[in-house]
Formats: C-alpha cells, sequence, structure tokens
C-alpha cells in the first residue's frame, strides 16, 4: 500500500509522525533566526493536520478552524508589531487548541466498542498533542509569570519551548525524570494537573482501547 493511501486512511498516523518528527527537529530549530522561521512552518504544518484529524464532525471542524484562524492572526500580528502580551496569548489560543483536539481525537476513540487501526495510531497521537498542549499553557506560566521553572543549567533563563516539551512529557507519561523544576505555586499546579491527567489517560483512555483489542483476538 503506498504512503499516501496508508496516511489517507490513517490520518491520525500522520500526525503521530509528524508530532514525533517534531521532536527530533525542534532542537536544530532553536538556536537560530532561521530555524525559528522553520520552527513557525513546521507548526503551521502539525496545524494542519491536526485541523485534518480532528474532523469528525461538521461543529467540532469548525470550532477547531475558528481556533486555528485565531492562532495564525495573532501570529501574523505578532511579527508585524511584535508584544510580549501577544506572546502569552498565541501560546494560551495554542494550549486551547491541542486541548480541543485531543479531547476530539479522545472521543473519537470510545465512540464504539471497535479498536481500529486508526484509533490505535491515535492513542499516539492524542498524548502527543496534550503534551503540547500543556508546554504552551508552561509557556503561558512562565510568560505571566518569570521565573516559574529553573533548571540545573542557567537556573534563571527563561526556559526553552524544547525544554518545557520535555517537561510536559516526562509529566504526561509518569516517568518524571529531567532537570527542570516547577517553583512557583501556579506552576506546581499546572504540573500537577497534567500528572493528573496522564494518570487518567492510561487508565481510561489506553486500557480501554487494550481490552477491545484483546476482545476482538
Amino acid at each position: 500500500m503506498p504512503p499516501t493511501t496508508y496516511l489517507t486512511r490513517h490520518p491520525s498516523a500522520g500526525l503521530l509522525f509528524v508530532q514525533l518528527l517534531g521532536v527530533l527537529l525542534y532542537p536544530w530549530m532553536e538556536g537560530t533566526a532561521l530555524g525559528r522561521t522553520l520552527f513557525g512552518a513546521f507548526g503551521l504544518v502539525v496545524l494542519g493536520l491536526a485541523l485534518h484529524v480532528v474532523k469528525r464532525s461538521p461543529i467540532q471542524s469548525w470550532v477547531a478552524v475558528l481556533l486555528a484562524l485565531l492562532v495564525l492572526t495573532l501570529s501574523a500580528v505578532d511579527m508585524l508589531l511584535p508584544s510580549p502580551r501577544l506572546d502569552w496569548l498565541i501560546a494560551l489560543v495554542e494550549a486551547a487548541f491541542y486541548f480541543y483536539a485531543a479531547a476530539s481525537l479522545i472521543a473519537y476513540m470510545t465512540a464504539d466498542q471497535h479498536a481500529t487501526t486508526d484509533e490505535l495510531y491515535a492513542v499516539g497521537a492524542t498524548f502527543t498533542l496534550l503534551a503540547w498542549a500543556f508546554a504552551y499553557l508552561f509557556s503561558v506560566c512562565q510568560l505571566l509569570l518569570p521565573g516559574s521553572f529553573v533548571a540545573m543549567i542557567e537556573p534563571q533563563a527563561m526556559r526553552t519551548w524544547m525544554e518545557l516539551l520535555f517537561l510536559s512529557f516526562t509529566t504526561l507519561s509518569g516517568v518524571g525524570l529531567g532537570d527542570i523544576v516547577p517553583i512557583t505555586p501556579m506552576a506546581r499546579a499546572l504540573v500537577m494537573i497534567e500528572e493528573f491527567a496522564g494518570v487518567m489517560y492510561l487508565a481510561l483512555v489506553v486500557s480501554r482501547l487494550i481490552a477491545l483489542s484483546v476482545n476482538k483476538r
């Protein structure tokens, strides 16, 4: 089966692949102006794929499109008129979009009593969407409350996107391995909420699909 046909049949697989590819590419995009431009372009690709995956019903599509358009509009305004206020507002809308996309995929996975191949890919895609969403929330927290997160290297510096995404992945997965620590009350509250979300996601969504897969066999 050609890759394009496979991805058309399983759109969640394409989103998961691009998200994981981003994890490998982001460290190369943070250091230079060209890299940051590529980072923005790659973000648009992820945004488009997430929109494609969320298109399960007209209402879901419209809400997702409105959030995506808001992200694009604010990003364009920020490029023309840079402002710290726009930075945290864009990050907040990005978080809302990824949370909405994750919730739509969870609704898709729990809509029936069958575990399809695309739904199994959606398990991984939803995990990455949640990790991205919380990373954007951490970014909002850091912009509004400087010094919310510290690390062993340059403790007082603003944490980069890759550092916040790393913190989000380790928190959501329950691994807890990392050198980045939340120190303000709000930062710790967000981390605790993500820990709870990670546990509930594994307990309610992932375990359900595994049980359906076993029963099917």
